[in-house]
């Protein structure tokens, strides 16, 4: 073939003759063993690819010649049980991550029937998108209290307006509303509403007014259920004993008193405080923590033990309070004020002076009042609110002996109510023109509503160490 022709030479070295030994096996087949060329020259002019490829399966087809039937034999039992062995690991790192997700489960669970339980979920948080930033209009006056349904799914808002209404939160529509009753009425609000609490199964609902009134709801049909009456003054706070129909209120008259709900009946009536009691909270202990306003406490009543416990280090008014778990709780006061408790210390943990910083002309600067607070339950995330026009979301430090701040979240007005949901996807903020106790000033720039805020997280793989329980000498 004519080297101007454009196709393309081929060199290989062949088999010397006697290079290849004949070998007879064990099994009488005699098998030729030949040197394999270390190297093949190969020289290509250009044109055709598919002429290459040709020579090279050429090649494989000879290679696979000299494989005898034994050898292939061989060759596949080899790579059956590499196969076999690549699924056996597999199948116990499967097995392995199964174990540890169950024994993880388990873990939580007894943490959290203690009251110890501990997710440190909060560096995970990022800033959320301002404009998926929902606001939910539909009260007349400005949103004093809230609850969002245990499965997530509802929102609970009421108002100075005296109404109530249940919100669809996949599409944020009005499900639902109670309007203020007529008067002499006692199956709806004449007064403000100021406190608001659902059972952890969701089949009541329970609000207080300044008419000293708590009413209790079917969340399912928003039905008037009961009318429970006993308190001298406004009703600032209610919460239901996890897991139970159990419910606590507190009031302005100084007082906490404990209802069963099942039963519709009054159980017994606590005090202590000096001052109007601001806030309420509770979870799975038959125990109650409660702000004490102006007397600068915090108490923790032990129902059983019929004895409470005085935490003092506030330098104002306490008016918001939240337990993060059995363990530790926040709150907030007038004076701009963020504390951080611990049950077993009558001091708090850490306090963060001017938490949403100052307002004012210079030499007439006020700390922004700390009008709520709320934490992601058994977890170190905690918000904070004001009327400085952000909501600011805090981690708990190493130890729960500090508070970081991780970002702010811009709104308009006063927050006079925050709630995170369960899974902590969201958060909703009661947002009002004046603050829920009174008319010391007013945002015209801010609506009255509810604002739902999506919060966004980064890669939340469990890693060693996510799930801490409290320090036992705590």
């Amino acid at each position: 073939m004519a080297a101007a022709s454009g196709s393309f030479f081929i060199r290989k070295r062949k088999v010397v003759e006697g290079q290849g030994r004949k070998k007879k096996g064990e099994d009488g087949e005699v098998k030729v063993r030949k040197k394999l060329p270390t190297k093949l020259n190969e020289e290509i002019s250009s044109d055709s690819e598919t002429e290459s490829v040709e020579h090279n399966n050429k090649d494989a087809e000879e290679l696979e010649i000299e494989e005898t039937a034994q050898e292939k034999k061989l060759r596949l039992a080899k790579l059956y049980l590499e196969q076999l062995r690549r699924e056996e690991e597999e199948r116990a790192e499967e097995e392995q991550f199964k174990g540890d997700s169950i024994g993880g489960r388990l873990e939580e669970e007894v943490l959290e029937q203690k009251g110890k339980l501990k997710r440190l979920v909060a560096k995970y948080y990022v800033p959320p998108d301002i404009s998926e930033i929902r606001l939910l209009r539909g009260h007349q006056l400005p949103v004093t209290c809230l609850v969002v349904s245990p499965d997530d799914k509802y929102i609970f808002s009421a108002s100075k307006d005296c109404s109530i209404i249940k919100w669809d939160v996949s599409c944020g529509k009005k499900l639902h509303t109670i309007h203020r009753g007529q008067e002499g009425a006692e199956d709806r609000h004449l007064g403000h509403i100021l406190s608001m609490a659902i059972s952890s199964d969701g089949k009541y609902l329970a609000t207080g007014d300044r008419n000293k009134l708590i009413l209790i709801w079917n969340p399912a049909t928003c039905q008037h259920h009961h009318t429970f009456k006993g308190h001298k003054d406004a009703v600032s706070g209610l919460s239901f004993r996890k897991g139970t129909h159990q419910l606590y209120s507190a009031s302005h008259d100084r007082s906490v008193k404990v209802w069963n709900v099942d039963q519709n009946a009054y159980v017994e009536t606590l005090f202590g405080h000096q001052d109007a009691i601001t806030g309420l909270d509770s979870l799975s202990r038959e125990r109650c923590v409660t702000a004490g306003g102006r007397d600068r406490t915090v108490r923790i009543w032990k129902i059983v033990e019929e004895s409470q416990l005085v935490f003092h280090g506030h330098e104002s008014s306490i008016d918001c309070i939240q337990l993060i778990n059995e363990e530790y709780m926040v709150s907030g006061a007038d004076d701009g004020s963020l504390a951080l408790w611990t049950v077993t210390k009558k001091k708090p943990l850490v306090t963060v002076k001017t938490a949403h910083g100052i307002h004012g002309d210079p030499g007439l600067q006020q700390p922004n009042w700390i009008t709520s607070v709320t934490a992601l339950l058994n977890s170190d995330l905690v918000a904070s609110g004001s009327h400085d026009s952000k909501i600011r979301l805090w981690k708990c430090g190493e130890g729960f002996k500090s508070l970081e701040l991780l970002f702010d979240i811009p709104v308009v007005g006063f927050v006079n109510s925050l709630k995170f949901s369960s899974s902590g996807d969201f958060l909703v903020a009661g947002m009002g023109q004046e603050h829920k106790l009174g008319r010391w000033w007013r945002l015209k720039e801010a609506k009255n509503g509810i604002c739902i805020i999506s919060l966004k997280k980064t890669e939340t793989k469990q890693q060693p160490g996510t799930i801490n329980s409290c320090d036992e000498n705590n």
